[in-house]
């Protein structure tokens, strides 16, 4: 395996200088190693990092890699009670200072680090909407959690948009269940289709979906963008060879104005969107219901 190819160990914790070596060699790596002298929360690591050895007062500061990192926490006489502190707070392994050597070091690293890979892939797998294929809100969370932690260093604006679909219960009634999943299917293409890549459209349930704008010029960016989706969502879906269309209700949840916590963000865009009226639809009608007809839209496909 090349250099290149090494998982990357940032360490917090004083490391000897032959582990560190062994580390490099180690058929359980190899492992690059880097010392980290200064306070994470003051100097987190940049670029991708496969493990973390910490300390544990540096701990809490470590959890919000704990998603994309393992953390492994190194103490002197850790108790059974700390162990299960820590471990329940997101760490992926518990040493000893006795423990930290060259011959058992290296495996425990590996372990944790398949640990949390295993952990994510689970993650992952449980946090994707199949019938759309977009994120479950466990991974918008987290997701927005890593940008915060981000702004914590660097403050910009952030905007968590949510749209509350009214018209899939409607599509379902008349043209049955496989018709309104293609409907979400069809709604999920078209608005990952009216944002940037490094935003984030993510599924919120069966009615309901979120925007995450990760990055804005100005606040006034999100009202903007709110209401091109909501523009869009007007256009007729073709749907079993009709039109329908949809109603939609914003709710928008501004970074750092309405919270700089994601479920503060979230709960505040999801009440806002349950409490506004939807745009779109007159009534509870379909769109071929009232006679009318009109183009299809693109990116329905």
């Amino acid at each position: 395996m090349s250099a290149e190819s090494s998982a990357r160990v940032v360490c917090l914790v004083p490391l000897d200088p032959e582990v560190a070596n062994a580390l490099s060699r180690s058929a359980f790596g190899p492992f690059s190693v880097e010392l980290l002298p200064l306070p994470i929360a003051a100097q987190p690591p940049e670029g991708p990092v496969a493990a973390l050895l910490v300390g544990a007062d540096q701990f809490p500061a470590c959890l919000k890699f704990a998603p994309v990192a393992a953390c492994l926490v190194v103490s002197n006489h850790p108790t059974a009670s700390q162990i299960r502190k820590w471990l329940k707070l997101g760490a992926h392994d518990v040493l000893t200072t006795d423990e930290c050597t060259a011959s058992v070091l290296p495996r425990r690293i590996r372990i944790a680090i398949e640990r949390q890979r295993v952990e994510r892939e689970a993650r992952t797998a449980y946090a994707t909407d199949l019938g759309t294929g977009l994120p479950h809100e466990q991974q918008l969370v987290e997701h927005m959690s890593h940008l915060l932690a981000l702004r914590e260093r660097e403050p910009s604006p952030m905007a968590l948009l949510v749209l509350r679909i009214e018209g899939l219960a409607t599509t379902q009634a008349r043209l049955g269940v496989e018709a309104a999943n293609v409907l979400r299917r069809k709604l999920a293409v078209r608005l990952r289709a009216g944002v940037r890549a490094s935003d984030v459209v993510a599924s919120l349930g069966d009615d309901s979906f979120s925007v995450l704008l990760a990055a804005m010029l100005a606040a006034s960016d999100a009202q903007r963008v709110g209401a091109k989706l909501l523009a869009s969502l007007m256009v007729p879906f073709k749907v079993a060879g009709q039109d329908v269309v949809v109603a939609a209700a914003l709710g928008i949840a501004q970074y750092p104005e309405d919270g700089n916590q994601p479920q503060a963000l979230l709960q505040r865009a999801v009440g806002l969107a349950n409490s506004s009226p939807a745009q779109g639809r007159a009534g509870f009608a379909n769109f071929t219901e009232i006679g009318g007809s009109a183009p299809a839209a693109a990116n329905d496909d």
